[in-house]
């Protein structure tokens, strides 16, 4: 039997965050100012992992709740710092009113999006890694990602923390070398360590090295707090203070970092396109935006991936 082309997973708001802070507005815009680099930005992204990765199918996973309650309630830090004063994610003001322009442009090529109420695009990725058929690539700059990878299935990590154009495909051994973890404990890790981008405070001294030596001594977070209820475990006096002062965090922060796997979607018509499902509604969308390199450089990419 052949083997299937890789589904691309794209995490949608980490591409076209990168996108708004990587194309300057002066650089695009429409016929009447308004800025569209971001839109130009996703999809010349798009365009570029359509002629170098060839996937056969593709979903662009969406955040409809880009600061869950149930992760709130379990981690109140979480993401804290990013809520804006009137609530709401702090998101500049002239990103916001172009990520529905990249949504009708992606309906119009006929390029599958989806999220979920009440999750993260993360967990719209993380069920799809692990429902849809492999081979997958996971698109994102996000580090909680790599907690998905696995070699059996396959699914890998495209890295995109320096930029598509400069991609890391990363497999399971990637991941250990990197963090000195396996995939598999990237959330025990992460927990331990910390991430201030996402508000977890991490156990206080206890940075990377030092998570990843305790996670593979003690197997995980479940392995450590074990042991530490263990006379004569091999804690360092300080070391054992700083994990013990941490318990209440450490039961819970876990389950924050840890995405999820088995959310409710609906069933998807992932198949990539390639030729535009609606072309007169792109030709209108790419004329009203000034978007007609990017829709043409992105047409182009899928026509060549038959």
């Amino acid at each position: 039997m052949a083997q299937l082309s890789p589904i691309l997973l794209i995490d949608a708001p980490s591409l076209y965050f990168r996108a708004y802070f990587g194309v300057p507005e002066s650089a695009a815009k429409t016929t009447h100012g308004q800025p569209v680099n971001a839109v130009r930005g996703f999809l010349d992204m798009l365009a570029q992992l359509v002629r170098t990765r060839r996937p056969g199918r593709m979903v662009c996973a969406l955040d409809h709740d880009w600061r869950p309650a149930w992760r709130v309630e379990l981690l109140p830090s979480y993401k804290a710092h990013r809520v804006a004063p009137e609530g709401g994610e702090v998101v500049p003001d002239t990103l916001s009113p172009q990520v529905p322009v990249i949504l009708d442009v992606l309906a119009a090529i006929g390029i599958c999006a989806v999220g979920a109420t009440g999750y993260e695009a993360d967990d719209v990725l993380g069920t799809l890694a692990v429902t849809e058929s492999a081979p997958v690539e996971v698109v994102s700059g996000d580090r909680d990602l790599f907690q998905l990878v696995d070699d059996a299935r396959p699914v890998r990590l495209l890295y995109v923390g320096r930029g598509v154009a400069k991609l890391e495909a990363c497999d399971e051994a990637a991941v250990r070398v990197r963090y000195g973890v396996p995939a598999n404990r990237y959330a025990d890790f992460a927990a331990l360590r910390g991430d201030p981008s996402d508000g977890l405070p991490g156990v206080p001294g206890v940075g990377e090295k030092t998570a990843a030596r305790l996670i593979e001594r003690y197997g995980g977070l479940d392995g450590i707090l074990t042991a530490l209820d263990e006379p004569g475990s091999g804690f360092a006096p300080g070391l054992r203070t700083k994990l013990d002062s941490a318990r209440d965090y450490l039961a819970v922060a876990p389950k924050v970092v840890r995405v999820a796997t088995d959310i409710p979607l609906p069933k998807l018509a992932t198949a990539l396109p390639t030729a535009p499902a609606e072309p007169e509604r792109l030709l209108e969308l790419a004329q009203r935006w000034n978007l007609a390199g990017s829709c043409r450089r992105l047409v182009d990419a899928l026509a060549a991936n038959d």
